[in-house]
């Protein structure tokens, strides 16, 4: 790739949240021809695996305020500033015609660096609520760009609803076709997300187990659990006859959400948009301890669609989920509508709406 290409540099860390989203803006800013830089932290390259390999990856040391003891807080700002300093000497070396952030840590020296130097900058929020990074330089970049609204933005922020981008592997499904639940072969897929879900590995197989047998006996199931939770959950399963594919990790989520006549999961901002753009119904417990209760945030737009059946984590039981997905799964019609009301939510379009303010920023669209 020659020199002469204009240089995007993306900033992102930390978990899937941050890192889907970059890697569509990622795959579609490449397809327009330019270069792309991933400045990431140790946490956030292992998601890298997905990203085109013409993406350039620097790892960055990112100091964070929530890990470590009095001494280490203490060098936090220092290590932030020196982060800062040498990610300013490599964008004047480099000289990106546009920097944008996801969120996290990471994103602190390329954000704050861009704005050191006065370069074209925008941040992308997934979440309803503004995570502490993104709060701190939303009144310093020239776009907010918003992927739930409405967002809570300051009020010097210029705030623009992009909805969260979703991977290209994602559209490939969008709006793919929906089988009602029914008396044949059904799929249920759950999806704790980074953040680790004990509640739904433990209150998902039972739930599960106490459905009648008229549906038990169709149901398969795909659950995302914590290493730490597998071997209970895979036995459960295993216990009460019921096929289960269980893993720490699936690559393959666009494919088995396609195939799924229910989705059961936590309410980070990717897995939502997922959803919303491939188009399933949900039964949606979002995560208690997000910052400001953004997942329950981040839910509001299914659940007002009547897309999603929403479940505080406080009044998460086998017996409350088991009646909620017999629910979904007895009621095809209602299952139909649920899907097609996802669909009215979802914003396909995303990464191209992300595109054109960069273009906007800088003035390749005049």
């Amino acid at each position: 790739m020659s020199h002469t290409q204009p240089l995007l540099v993306i900033a992102a860390g930390g978990t899937g949240g941050h890192m889907f989203p970059a890697q569509a803006l990622a795959e579609a800013v490449l397809r327009k021809g330019w270069r792309v830089k991933l400045s990431t932290d140790a946490r956030g390259a292992r998601y890298t695996g997905g990203f085109p390999h013409m993406v350039e990856v620097e790892e960055v040391n990112s100091a964070t305020f929530s890990r470590g003891g009095p001494l280490a807080k203490l060098m936090v700002p220092f290590k932030i500033l020196g982060g800062v300093l040498s990610m300013a000497m490599r964008l004047r070396r480099d000289r990106p015609a546009a920097v944008v952030g996801f969120g996290g840590y990471p994103s602190i020296p390329a954000i704050g660096a861009a704005w050191m130097l006065g370069l074209p900058r925008m941040i992308h929020e997934q979440n309803g609520v503004l995570g502490r990074v993104n709060k701190r330089f939303a009144t310093r970049v020239n776009y907010v760009a918003c992927g739930t609204w409405p967002t809570d933005v300051p009020e010097d922020g210029v705030a623009i609803h992009t909805g969260n981008p979703v991977r290209g592997e994602v559209l490939k499904r969008a709006g793919a076709g929906y089988i009602a639940p029914g008396d044949y072969p059904m799929s249920i897929l759950v999806m704790g997300g980074s953040q680790g879900a004990h509640a739904l590995s433990a209150n998902v197989p039972p739930a599960i187990a106490s459905l009648p047998g008229h549906l038990l006996r169709h149901i398969s199931v795909s659950h995302q659990a914590r290493e730490e939770d597998h071997d209970d959950v895979v036995s459960y399963y295993a216990e009460h006859g019921i096929r289960a594919d269980v893993q720490p990790f699936f690559d393959d989520i666009p494919r088995r959400m396609s195939e799924a006549q229910l989705v059961i999961s936590r309410a980070g901002a990717s897995s939502v948009a997922d959803i919303s753009v491939i188009g399933r119904p949900s039964i949606l417990i979002p995560y208690p301890y997000a910052t400001e209760d953004h997942q329950t945030a981040n839910a509001r737009g299914l659940v007002d669609a009547q897309a999603a059946i929403l479940i505080p984590e406080s009044k998460l039981d086998a017996a409350t989920l088991s009646a909620q997905i017999a629910n979904v799964l007895e009621h095809p019609d209602g299952a139909v509508q649920m899907a097609r009301a996802a669909l009215s939510t979802g914003i396909p379009d995303a990464t191209d709406r992300l595109v054109a303010l960069i273009d906007e920023l800088t003035g390749q669209n005049t």
